[in-house]
């Protein structure tokens, strides 16, 4: 091989090895083996930086605000609650948890799907009395293989079809890969439905002990004219939650105490809660319950700007030795005191009338800026913000779910590319109010996006100096079968994949496959398409793919969990897409 051949696989190894065995961030690697590649020569500054003007990485950037959209609003929420409903075994509940979590996960970011459904099935497997290490990772590989049915399912698929574009000049439709995506997720969800029973252990989740957490009490009343009057506790969702739980109701001036789970609720209610700092980011998720202070309606806050924060007194906090009243929280700091802990214990009664000591906890309503504003004030020892306490915007639901639709509708007929429709989509979460211009900044992940787009320098210095071909020659002998050699890689992308990030192994392993083709003399394709499913099948450890980690707690689970039910369903769905991938587009 050539110097820059050479350098150009150093660069690759390197990449990998750092990826698999450092804890230094995906991105710092990525963007140091790009350099690299620019210092040594190998690559031109406009080669190395092309995967920044890709038009898959710019449309992963627009569908996170899609997503962000989706989530903001609850739309993912209210539709997982709407289809969970009350199954009356394992199976028809883990068959009600795949077919939303597959379908959604097909238009949108998995993750953000794996996110919203996580705590609703704890609360859901709890109220059923079924463990929810039954449920959680079929969740996680459902919405896997829902991912790969259409072509913005997974940021992988965009990324490969971005490479095609720029190398090939060939550009996928929304759902070209249904032909093989559908029957993967059918074999798939058939094979969960069979064995995860049987090959998933009884296990609860890693769920905070709330003896051992800061100890909270809210209060939060029943909405007048909402959807709770008239339903019992545990019809509300209210019986079993995550981080705390219902003590009394306060109902025209009389106190409830001990309330049983089929006491029905009345518009006005007041619901004492106790629990973890958690609970009040809990509460806010469910529809048809507010905070019970008067305080709330009077913070200068829009509703959809706020957020949850744990702030510590100081020795300097003004209020010190006064009560709540007396210190004027709200109108100092447009914050909202919902509740107060002071060594580890909850502080009962009307918070109002607390007489605040250095070293409370306060966990209150704010904005969003509160944590930037007072982080470094002396008024406060430490700020934390709580993440993701803002609560969702439900009447924009409706409205986001449209926006995905027309999206979807438009690139589905060709009306528009997969790129402009989420543009515009993007466009018009930001102009129907779904979700904000900072907020959608925030969601917007710019660390994948550089791991993605810095990805396609080491793609791009593998074919040009040649190290592509030699690697293919490698992998495969003049005589060997098209469809084995598909298979091999395959087999190479799913491996890279289980190691390193899904986007890193198909933009790594996609100048090797054009290689095999070329090496080969057939069709390109069935290797490109192949490299999208096997960089996405990822089930046998937690670390392959991002949802695959993000249960691995709430479920309790350990590695041998993921290798008992994830290697049979690689194999089978691999052997799926190996022979389904050459009878749609043939070699």
């Amino acid at each position: 091989m050539a110097l820059d051949a050479w350098l150009s696989t150093f660069s690759v190894v390197a990449v990998l090895v750092a990826l698999a065995t450092t804890k230094i961030a995906a991105d710092a690697i990525l963007m140091a083996a790009l350099a690299f590649l620019v210092v040594s020569g190998v690559l031109g500054p406009a080669e190395a930086l092309v995967g920044f003007s890709n038009t898959g990485v710019m449309t992963i950037a627009a569908l996170y605000v899609v997503a962000a959209g989706l989530k903001e609003t609850g739309a993912v929420q209210w539709v997982a609650n709407a289809l969970l409903g009350q199954p009356d075994s394992l199976k028809k509940a883990q068959l009600r948890v795949m077919l939303p979590a597959s379908s959604l996960s097909a238009f949108m970011n998995n993750t953000t799907v794996v996110a919203m459904f996580i705590p609703a099935l704890q609360e859901w497997s709890r109220k059923l009395k079924l463990p929810p290490s039954k449920l959680l990772l079929p969740l996680s590989y459902t919405a896997i293989l829902g991912g790969t049915c259409t072509l913005i399912g997974t940021s992988t698929n965009l990324v490969v079809d971005g490479l095609l574009q720029s190398e090939k000049g060939v550009a996928l439709g929304m759902f070209d890969l249904a032909q093989v995506g559908v029957p993967m997720l059918l074999v798939g969800g058939t094979f969960l439905m069979l064995f995860a029973d049987r090959l998933l252990p009884r296990r609860e989740g890693l769920i905070e002990q709330l003896d051992l957490a800061r100890e909270y009490s809210v209060e939060f009343v029943v909405t007048e004219g909402g959807p709770l009057p008239g339903k019992t506790i545990s019809e509300a969702g209210l019986r079993n939650l995550q981080y705390g739980y219902l003590t009394d109701i306060e109902r025209d001036g009389r106190l409830m105490t001990a309330v049983p789970p089929e006491t029905q609720l009345e518009g006005g209610d007041i619901l004492v809660f106790i629990g973890a700092p958690e609970l009040a980011r809990e509460l806010r998720q469910v529809r048809g319950v507010s905070p019970g202070s008067d305080d709330i309606h009077k913070l200068d806050v829009a509703n959809h700007h706020r957020c949850l924060v744990e702030a510590v007194i100081s020795p300097d906090f003004t209020g010190v030795g006064q009560t709540v009243r007396e210190a004027r929280v709200r109108s100092r700091f447009q914050a909202v005191i919902l509740s107060i802990s002071r060594q580890g214990r909850r502080l009962p009664g009307k918070v109002g009338d607390i007489r605040l000591q250095v070293g409370d906890t306060l966990l209150m309503e704010t904005g969003h800026d509160f944590v930037d504003q007072y982080r470094y004030r002396r008024d406060f020892l430490l700020v934390s913000a709580l993440n993701d306490s803002t609560p969702p915007s439900f009447h924009k639901a409706p409205v986001a779910l449209g926006v995905l639709g027309a999206m979807v509708a438009a690139a589905g007929v060709g009306l528009l590319s997969i790129f402009e429709a989420a543009l515009l989509a993007s466009g018009g979460m930001l102009a129907t109010g779904c979700i904000t211009v900072s907020k959608a900044r925030r969601y917007i992940d710019l660390s994948v996006l550089t791991v993605i787009a810095a990805s396609f320098a080491l793609g791009a210095a593998m074919t040009s100096s040649g190290a592509a071909q030699v690697i293919a020659g490698g992998v495969v002998s003049d005589n060997m079968s098209p469809w084995l050699a598909l298979a091999v890689v395959y087999l190479l992308t799913t491996l890279f994949t289980e190691i390193i990030t899904n986007n890193a192994a198909a933009v790594l392993m996609f100048p090797i496959a054009m290689s095999v083709a070329d090496q080969l003399g057939v069709n390109y394709m069935p290797f490109a398409i192949a490299i999208m499913f096997a960089a996405s099948a990822s089930f046998m450890t937690p670390l392959g793919y991002q949802t695959n980690l993000m249960v691995y707690g709430p479920g309790g689970y350990r590695l041998l969990d993921y290798l008992r039910l994830g290697a049979p369903l690689s194999l089978l769905v691999g052997s799926t897409a190996v022979g389904l991938i050459p009878m749609v587009w043939g070699f």
